[in-house]
């Protein structure tokens, strides 16, 4: 990720919560910035790391990194800029793709049934 698109990010994040910031008195401040928050959420989705992981590396506890990786995920995907490409669009390649489908499914053969007699006479025939 170029660090254009961090702080890209990071200014869209900061006008949202500006747009949407609640009565002063009524909400304690997040223990970190927005930086750190979208950091959190990078992690998470590039990284794959858990949300105990993470909360132990910052100190919280995995409810707060949820709420904070879900809120910034929501801010994220609101915001027309950083839309990832559809499904059809991954999915479309310059490519085109011919399918062979073998059947190779197992039939049973047909043997003879064995019977006392026939193996009598496939000894008496042996013998020279």
């Amino acid at each position: 990720m170029e660090l254009s698109t961090f702080y890209a990010m990071v200014g869209e994040v900061k006008r949202k919560e500006k747009e949407n910031k609640p009565h002063p008195a009524r909400r304690r401040p997040p223990k970190y910035g927005v930086e750190d928050q979208l950091l959190m959420t990078l992690m998470y989705w590039r990284e794959y790391r858990t949300m105990f992981h993470i909360a132990t590396d910052y100190g919280l506890s995995e409810a707060t990194v949820c709420r904070t990786i879900r809120k910034i995920e929501n801010i994220l995907s609101k915001s027309k800029k950083f839309k990832l490409p559809g499904k059809k669009a991954i999915t479309k390649s310059q490519f085109n793709y011919e399918i062979i489908l073998v059947d190779a499914t197992e039939t049973p053969i047909e043997r003879p049934k064995k019977s006392k007699a026939n193996i009598i006479q496939e000894r008496k025939r042996n013998i020279p």
